[in-house]
């Protein structure tokens, strides 16, 4: 079964990103077709980049790290909830990134992203970038959702028909590139 982490981008009090993450596991889990692992980098707290050696290496030192490493390395596919912070991707997403290499390469990686009027635009556009140079596959289907706090109601995200229709292609995606890719990664070892 390909394994889909979810990884809440956020790590701020009060983020919206939580409950949106929180409705994309609800909508990946009822699909039935994937195993996941919703991980919360605040919950994760990786320290800002911490590790003596270049990834790429994977002669990492510290216990946060090594357990990043295995929990990445055994995802098949990413879907990254992240906002866009002065026009751009949230600190955390980008730290928690960097710390590894070899581990994302290879993989299809999707977003949803949430923000004001743009809906998370320019932070997806900024972290593409640093993706295709960690070798990932971003996917067709994203999700920008607009004005995402007007939708968060005690702590629950409310998505409509359209915005879940859009994580449902992103899993359709997956179902297609994570087996594709894995049969890459298989033959690059």
């Amino acid at each position: 079964m390909t394994k889909v982490m979810i990884i809440v981008g956020s790590v701020r009090p009060g983020r919206i990103g939580l409950p949106i993450a929180r409705w994309v596991n609800e909508i990946a889990e009822n699909d039935g077709r994937f195993e996941i692992d919703f991980a919360d980098l605040a919950d994760i707290a990786l320290p800002l980049m911490d590790e003596p050696k270049h990834p790429r290496l994977r002669q990492y030192e510290h216990e946060h790290t090594i357990a990043w490493s295995k929990r990445v390395a055994a995802a098949d596919a990413f879907i990254l909830v992240t906002p866009e912070y002065n026009h751009s991707f949230s600190p955390a997403i980008k730290n928690a990134l960097d710390y590894l290499s070899v581990e994302w390469n290879r993989k299809p990686v999707a977003f949803v992203a949430y923000g004001g009027v743009s809906g998370g635009t320019r932070g997806v556009v900024a972290l593409a970038e640093v993706l295709a140079c960690l070798g990932m596959v971003k996917t067709h289907a994203n999700v920008e959702l607009h004005l995402a706090m007007t939708k968060v109601t005690d702590g629950a995200f409310a998505g409509d028909e359209r915005q879940a229709a859009g994580v449902k292609a992103i899993l359709d995606e997956f179902s297609q590139l994570a087996p594709a890719l894995a049969e890459l990664r298989a033959e690059a070892k």
